[in-house]
């Protein structure tokens, strides 16, 4: 979001826009490092509202933190986002599967790489229906005792 410090390294996730009967339902997406408080999503919608209040139909505006559950959703997402969990599902069956977890690896070529215990999974870009991170409570439970073990 440009020209407010507020905004600075905000970035869109997704956006997208719905008509139902007589309204339209325009539903945002944003992310940054370090995450996205509810404070700046209000502030963001308000940025957002000021601009369609132009237009003259009813709209209702959602703006959402991208969250634990991070949609993955441009190349570069696999890169930013490597070592972490991920739950990536295709439009076509990989190794007799849609549905694939595992650590992610990154981007090579056209492949996005997902590491598992049984090796390496490389999933052409193009069948990614979607891609989320996964977070794994039980994972952060542990590595917060091992802190309190080690302090």
């Amino acid at each position: 979001m440009p020209h407010q410090p507020e905004f600075r390294n905000v970035e869109i996730v997704s956006a997208s826009a719905h008509r139902h009967r007589h309204q339209s339902a325009l539903h945002v997406t944003v992310d940054r490092d370090g995450g996205v408080d509810v404070a700046t999503c209000e502030r963001i919608a308000a940025r957002i509202n000021a601009a369609l209040d132009a237009f003259p139909d009813p709209y209702t505006l959602e703006v959402e933190s991208a969250g634990l559950n991070r949609p993955l959703t441009k190349p570069s997402d696999y890169d930013r986002f490597a070592g972490r969990d991920v739950k990536i599902v295709t439009t076509l069956a990989i190794e007799n599967a849609k549905t694939h977890r595992g650590k992610l690896d990154g981007v090579r070529g056209t492949n996005v790489i997902l590491a598992r215990e049984r090796g390496e999974l490389p999933i052409p870009i193009a069948v990614i229906k979607s891609a989320n991170l996964e977070y794994d409570v039980r994972a952060d439970l542990q590595r917060a005792k091992q802190r309190e073990k080690n302090r």
